[in-house]
């Protein structure tokens, strides 16, 4: 016989479909699950990013193909808070740094890029605007729904 009086256990958080469910509706801990994630993703390809062979541009597609889908995966649900998109910024830059590489200048000294050159260089196609245009889509697919 099956007892109908089931416990169920309460837990503050739990994982679901890839993504970070909580009871107070804060993205905090998903999103910085995801950076996690892409570090983890981006040092594991660390090889193909260093490899002097390929270019920068092939190095930003392969970044834009293997550790942007696993940073932004289920973005669409996301809020964008203040205290988030620093985050995902600074991941960005440490990462647009590693592909582009310091800058050498017409002395032989050699300079890390400030925080508005890889966002130039990759023509302000950042992780926030992608975060953007995903949401927006999702708003389109939701909208077109049938009621």
């Amino acid at each position: 016989m099956i007892d109908l009086r089931t416990h169920l256990e309460q837990v503050k958080s739990f994982k679901y479909l890839g993504s970070i469910v909580n009871g107070n509706n804060s993205f905090e801990e998903e999103i910085k699950e995801r950076i996690s994630l892409g570090n983890k993703t981006f040092y594991a390809n660390q090889d193909i990013f260093e490899n002097e062979l390929l270019t920068k541009n092939s190095k930003l597609w392969m970044y834009k193909t293997l550790v942007m889908p696993v940073v932004t995966y289920a973005c669409e649900t996301w809020v964008l808070e203040e205290n988030i998109k620093p985050k995902l910024r600074v991941f960005e830059r440490k990462v647009l740094r590693r592909i582009y590489g310091p800058t050498e200048e017409k002395n032989g000294t050699w300079r890390i890029k400030p925080n508005e050159e890889p966002n130039s260089l990759t023509g302000n196609k950042n992780i926030r605007n992608h975060i953007k245009a995903q949401r927006l889509a999702w708003f389109g697919h939701v909208y077109r729904m049938p009621d």
